[in-house]
């Protein structure tokens, strides 16, 4: 059987819209691309992707998992959109984050990709995150602050020698004073794959525990989000609202992300 993949998504600093990253890209994952998809919550201390999916009841959390409590295909439940979840316990419970690998890797044999939703922190959680996974996206807003933590957080990976694939600009609203994705490509050596525009329908659908791709699939931010699921799975996603081949984009001075997206997945395809 082919074996899928885990896919770390990282940030040391909070608020940078990871947790709702992770979401939306189950999401279009599950729905866009037909991929079997398991979310794990990897912030074991502080955790919110139960709160994000609406998840209120469930009988074990990965602590349990960690805890050797029970095998990890007990922990897993199923959410209303598309793809299963491992939760994470709002109770904080004394673990040993490194164990995850050794607890989760055997699911890539059921699992197309298995999404790890890191804690925002550099701690032991975020480092287990790491080593648990087979690549890393990274995600940043386009701010100094955020630049200088986002820098440090390619830095440790690298040291870890798990692969990034690539880094998530979220929350652009195309001013002047903001870091743009030159900047941060030139600070991180790491290609910008997506550039996710600031959208109130981020927080409208965050209220109602929806993903933004799910409660308005033909935003800027889904269709960022779903070209950006193509990257993981070695696909190009088409967008249909505009009857254009490829290379009528390239001759259209084609967004810096759009290219990095297309060589990202000729690469794959060619690694095939």
């Amino acid at each position: 059987m082919p074996k899928g993949k885990i896919v770390g998504v990282i940030a040391i600093k909070g608020g940078v819209g990871k947790t709702t990253a992770v979401t939306n890209l189950a999401y279009v994952l599950s729905n866009v691309y037909n991929k079997k998809v398991l979310v794990i919550d990897g912030n074991f201390s502080a955790p919110t992707l139960a709160l994000y999916l609406g998840l209120k009841e469930y009988n074990f959390t990965v602590h349990d998992i960690l805890n050797d409590k029970v095998p990890a295909s007990d922990a897993i439940i199923k959410s209303s959109h598309g793809f299963d979840v491992i939760p994470s316990s709002l109770v904080p419970k004394k673990i040993n984050p490194y164990e995850l690998k050794n607890k989760i890797e055997h699911l890539k044999e059921f699992y197309d990709v298995i999404l790890l939703d890191s804690s925002p922190n550099l701690n032991e959680e975020i480092l287990a995150t790491m080593v648990s996974s087979d690549e890393l996206f990274v995600v940043t807003t386009p701010d100094q602050p955020t630049l200088k933590s986002t820098v440090n957080a390619v830095s440790v990976a690298t040291k870890r020698k798990t692969p990034i694939i690539g880094i998530l600009l979220n929350r652009v609203r195309d001013k002047g004073f903001e870091v743009n994705i030159n900047d941060v490509e030139l600070a991180t050596s790491v290609p910008v794959l997506a550039v996710l525009p600031d959208d109130i329908k981020v927080l409208e659908a965050l209220s109602k525990s929806i993903p933004i791709t799910a409660h308005s699939p033909k935003s800027e931010v889904s269709m960022e989000y779903k070209k950006l699921g193509g990257c993981i799975v070695g696909e190009n996603y088409l967008d249909k609202r505009f009857k254009t081949k490829l290379g009528k984009l390239f001759a259209k001075n084609m967004p810096k992300q759009d290219i990095n997206r297309f060589c990202l997945v000729e690469s794959l395809k060619n690694n095939k």
